[in-house]
């Protein structure tokens, strides 16, 4: 009788590879922006400590920090978008998280204001998260989906300055310092979170096959822009979306203390409400109106309200209507969404992290202009309130460029004729 021969064990078939899925980037992209949120309150006021108490020096400072920044998105968002595109998205992610972890950091442990300044040039050069995550949702969502996963992303960001800025407020009670390192802790976590659980949403096959330096750059990421049909004036609609965006955060408690004398208890509440209603519109609204109305018209809806919503803002003679218009404004959060899903569409999956770095560039501008162009006309429609009784003007400002928005979009916003072709490479 044959003995039979011993057989090797069978090798364990390998492990799955976990699914890149919606899920795994809004859990961070929560985790980042409460981080981000817990420092909004607080900075301005550590700020002022290290400028001994005064005020017109420290919103110099705040300005400046403001304008650096932005600067450094404008620089370096198409250098990590297209990293993006070579090497995969979760590196860049992880890059991003740590920048920001280390920036709040310096924030906690700063001697003066030249390190806070140092750690604000370092998230500046590192912040691409949110860009990047718009990237990832390109990668793992189906183009007709893509406008609700965008607005869900949203909605993270929007849950994130409702919590964040509560937590800040809270800690900073007791300690200007605190806030800051609570957030370096939790942003430390949601690094160790991607390290750890988050999935490369890239597959090698459909990555950029070297890094290009001639369009890493924000000129290089203009010829991206101009290389699909309708890429460029979708660009312009976002960029005056983006541009007036940025008279509220400018502008919304000096206006608001002015106009209708509201205490700081009002302007929390203020907060809150816009918030809940933002991610209510996000979360809720845009998948439904983006399947029964399209994209564009989904964008063009957008536009056309929020340039009302802000119309209305400016107009409002007391507190009470005042509040009354931001149902109305919540609208406009309709546009990005929209848009991103537009734009997606017109790029192969190689060139969605130089789509999104190119956005990003088209912020940093809008966060450098913008506090310049809002505040000054506030100040002057201040200056000339006695002739000109328009104390609203920037806020009226922002709605005509939404106007322009609409208008641009009414040329633009359209789908693709064609998916586009084969998947171009870097030389």
């Amino acid at each position: 009788m044959e003995t039979p021969l011993t057989t090797a064990a069978a090798p364990a078939p390998p492990r799955p590879r976990r699914e890149a899925a919606f899920g795994f980037i809004y859990a961070s992209a929560l985790m980042n922006s409460v981080s981000f949120g817990i420092m909004i309150p607080i900075l301005p006021n550590l700020i002022k400590q290290f400028t001994g108490g005064d005020t017109a020096s420290a919103a110099e400072w705040t300005l400046l920090f403001g304008a650096t920044w932005g600067v450094m998105q404008f620089i370096f968002g198409p250098i990590l978008g297209m990293l993006s595109d070579r090497v995969g998205r979760r590196p860049v992610l992880l890059i991003s998280f740590f920048g920001l972890a280390v920036d709040f950091l310096f924030m906690a442990f700063a001697p003066t204001l030249w390190w806070l300044y140092l750690g604000r040039i370092l998230n500046g050069m590192t912040a691409a998260s949110f860009s990047t995550a718009g990237a990832y949702l390109a990668d793992v969502t189906p183009p007709e989906k893509r406008a609700k996963s965008f607005g869900m992303l949203q909605s993270a960001f929007s849950f994130g300055f409702i919590i964040g800025p509560t937590i800040g407020g809270l800690l900073g009670e007791h300690n200007l310092r605190l806030p800051f390192i609570a957030a370096a802790v939790i942003t430390a976590a949601n690094w160790f979170y991607g390290l750890l659980i988050l999935p490369e949403s890239l597959a090698p096959e459909r990555r950029l096959k070297a890094f290009d330096w001639k369009r890493a750059n924000p000129v290089g990421s203009l010829g991206l822009l101009r290389s699909h049909p309708g890429l460029l004036g979708l660009a312009g609609v976002i960029f005056l979306f983006q541009l007036s965006q940025v008279v509220l955060p400018t502008i919304f408690v000096l206006y608001t203390t002015e106009r209708y004398s509201w205490s700081p208890r009002i302007l929390g509440f203020t907060f809150l409400l816009t918030g809940v209603l933002g991610v209510l519109v996000q979360m809720f609204l845009v998948g439904p109106i983006v399947a029964r109305l399209g994209e564009r018209r989904t964008v063009l809806a957008g536009a056309l309200i929020g340039a009302l919503g802000f119309v209305w803002y400016g107009w409002a003679p007391t507190g009470w209507l005042y509040l009354v218009g931001a149902p109305i404004f919540a609208f406009s959060g309709l546009m990005m969404p929209g848009l991103q899903g537009l734009m997606t569409r017109r790029v192969p999956p190689n060139q969605q992290g130089q789509l999104q770095g190119a956005n990003q560039s088209l912020q940093g501008i809008a966060s450098i202009v913008g506090p310049i162009v809002f505040g000054e006309t506030f100040a002057w429609s201040l200056r000339h309130d006695s002739t000109l009784h328009s104390p609203g003007l920037a806020i009226y400002l922002a709605g005509g460029l939404l106007g322009l928005a609409f208008l641009l979009a009414l040329r633009t916003a359209r789908h693709p004729q064609a998916q586009p072709g084969p998947e171009p490479q870097a030389a």
